[in-house]
């Protein structure tokens, strides 16, 4: 008789440990019938009473109104996917454009060479075509 004591005392102490952190966890405004601190008394000085209380009259009609989020994996988020491909359009964006960019400055590079090499082969030739050396112009073909 004694175990059998012991045993519903357990019981009762963890019903009431749960029923508390329960209540507690509970928003105040879905919380039934009387306010929060109420049912702390209620739960703690009726253990048995006031958790079987608890669970008919004060505990929240459904579970989707706790707190507790459940987790989801981040492939199922449709936010965070779209976040995803607007991020990976953006990296091909920047890609793209430092691409571009290293080719026109390339392509400036090039030209400015170029040109630096035209003119002095092109003044030697207009000079050499304008004077034969001797001081008179010689005759353009």
């Amino acid at each position: 008789m004694v175990r059998f004591i012991i045993f519903a005392a357990l019981i009762s102490v963890a019903l009431m440990i749960y029923t508390v952190i329960e209540c507690a966890r509970s928003e105040a405004h879905q919380v039934r019938s009387l306010p929060k601190p109420a049912w702390f008394a209620v739960i703690v000085f009726l253990p048995l009473i006031g958790a079987a209380l608890w669970f008919t009259l004060g505990r929240p009609l459904s579970a989707e109104t706790s707190t507790a989020q459940t987790s989801r994996a981040p492939d199922d988020d449709e936010d965070f996917l779209r976040q995803l491909e607007v991020w990976r359009r953006q990296q091909q964006r920047d890609a793209e454009l430092t691409a571009r960019e290293e080719e026109l400055k390339r392509r400036e590079a090039d030209q400015q060479k170029n040109q630096s090499t035209e003119r002095p082969s092109k003044e030697t030739k207009d000079h050499k075509n304008k004077s034969d050396g001797n001081g008179t112009a010689a005759p353009e073909s």
